[in-house]
C-alpha cells in the first residue's frame, strides 16, 4: 500500500516500479481525504476496512506499505476547507487513525513513524550516530549570543535546524553576525563546519547505494550560483562504512534510509544525519541507480513470502486477493 500523494517524486517512482514489476498494490491518494473512510478493529491483529475513491482495503490483506504523507492541513487548506469545520476535523481524524494502524500492523511499513522519530531531534540522534562508530561535528545548541561567538573564535561554523523541519545549511559569515540576537527567541544548532566531500548512502532493506556530491555550495541541494550545482556520481563504499551504514539503519529501526555523511582528506567519515523518508529521486536521476526498483522489492518480499508459504497451505494468497482489485485501487 502506497501512502501519499501522486505528485511526490519517490511515491511516484517506487509506484512505477511496482507497476513494472507487476506488483499488486492499492495508492491511498490524500487528495482524497474528504472522501475517504477507516475502521480499524484490534482483535489480536490490526484489522479493518479503508475506503476511498480507488477502492476498498482490507487491511489484515495489507503485507507493506510505503507512507510519504504530506501535512493533511495544507492539504486540506489547498482544498478550500474552513479550518475546525466537520469535514476538516473527520479528515484529520481519518489520517490519525490510518498513522496509528501503521504503528501497530504487523506488515512491513516503510517507514513507522515512531522510528522516524528520531529525526525530530538533532541532538539525540547525532547521539545514536555516535553509538555506530561514525564521527559528527562538534555541535552547540544555545539561545546565546556569547556562546556562539566563542563557538565561531575556535572554528568555522555552520548553523541549520535541530528538528526534522528541512532547513538550508549555511556558513556563518561576517554580515551574518548582526541578526544573531535573533536566536535568543529560537533554540538554534551550530556545528563546526567539515571540510571534505559529500556521501549520500541510501539503505533499502539489504541493499546499499552510494553518491558522491561535489559542490562548492554550502548546501548542495540549494545551489547559489551556477557553478555551484552538485555533481553526483555513484560511489563505491569501503565495506567497512557499507557494513556500518547497515548497521545504522537497522538500529535506528529504518528499512529505508538516507544517510548523510562526508569524507575528509585525511580518510575520516563524519555523519550528518539519517533522512527516514529520503527524496531518493534526485540521486537516482542523477546517477541511473535503481533506488526506486530496491524500494518495490523490499515492499513485494513480505507479499511473496506469503504467497510461498499460502501455497504450501493451499490457502488463498494476499496477492491473489489484491491482484482483483488492482484496477480499482491503483
Amino acid at each position: 500500500m502506497l501512502w501519499g500523494i501522486g505528485a511526490d517524486g519517490p511515491l511516484a517512482a517506487v509506484r512505477r516500479a511496482l507497476e513494472r514489476s507487476e506488483v499488486p498494490f492499492a495508492f491511498i491518494d490524500q487528495h482524497a481525504l474528504v472522501d475517504s473512510a477507516m475502521t480499524l478493529t484490534c482483535d489480536g491483529t490490526a484489522g479493518g476496512t479503508l475506503r476511498s475513491p480507488n477502492g476498498d482495503v482490507r487491511l489484515d490483506e495489507v503485507t507493506a506499505v510505503f507512507l510519504r504523507p504530506y501535512d493533511p492541513r495544507r492539504i486540506l487548506r489547498e482544498q478550500g476547507l474552513d479550518a475546525g469545520s466537520c469535514t476538516w476535523q473527520v479528515a484529520l481524524e481519518y489520517e490519525d487513525l490510518l498513522s496509528c494502524w501503521s504503528e501497530i500492523t504487523t506488515a512491513l511499513v516503510v517507514n513507522r513513524p515512531s522510528a522516524m522519530a528520531s529525526n525530530n531531534s538533532k541532538p539525540y540522534q547525532t547521539r545514536l550516530v555516535e553509538q555506530h562508530g561514525f564521527a559528527v561535528p562538534e555541535t552547540l545548541l544555545t539561545t546565546d549570543v556569547d556562546a556562539v561567538a566563542d563557538f565561531r573564535s575556535r572554528h568555522q561554523v555552520i548553523y541549520k535546524s535541530m528538528s526534522g523541519i528541512r532547513s538550508i545549511v549555511s556558513r556563518i559569515r561576517d554580515d551574518d553576525v548582526v541578526r544573531l540576537g535573533d536566536i535568543a527567541n529560537c533554540p538554534t544548532q551550530f556545528q563546526r563546519y567539515v571540510q571534505g566531500t559529500d556521501v549520500r548512502v541510501h539503505v533499502i532493506g539489504d541493499e546499499i547505494f552510494a553518491c558522491e556530491v561535489r559542490s562548492d555550495a554550502d548546501d548542495y541541494r540549494y545551489p547559489q550560483e551556477p557553478s555551484n550545482i552538485a555533481d553526483v556520481t555513484t560511489l563505491a563504499l569501503p565495506n567497512d562504512i557499507r557494513e556500518r551504514c547497515g548497521r545504522l539503519a537497522t538500529a535506528l529501526r529504518l528499512p529505508l534510509a538516507g544517510i548523510d555523511l562526508r569524507r575528509t582528506q585525511q580518510g575520516e567519515w563524519y555523519c550528518f544525519e539519517v533522512n527516514p523518508s529520503p527524496g531518493f529521486t534526485f540521486f537516482e536521476d542523477a546517477t541511473g541507480q535503481p533506488i526506486a526498483d530496491a524500494v518495490g522489492r523490499l515492499l513485494a518480499s513480505p507479499a511473496r513470502e506469503s504467497a510461498t508459504r499460502n501455497a504450501v497451505d493451499e490457502t488463498p494468497t494476499v496477492c491473489d486477493t489484491q491482484l482483483t482489485r488492482r484496477d480499482d485501487l491503483s
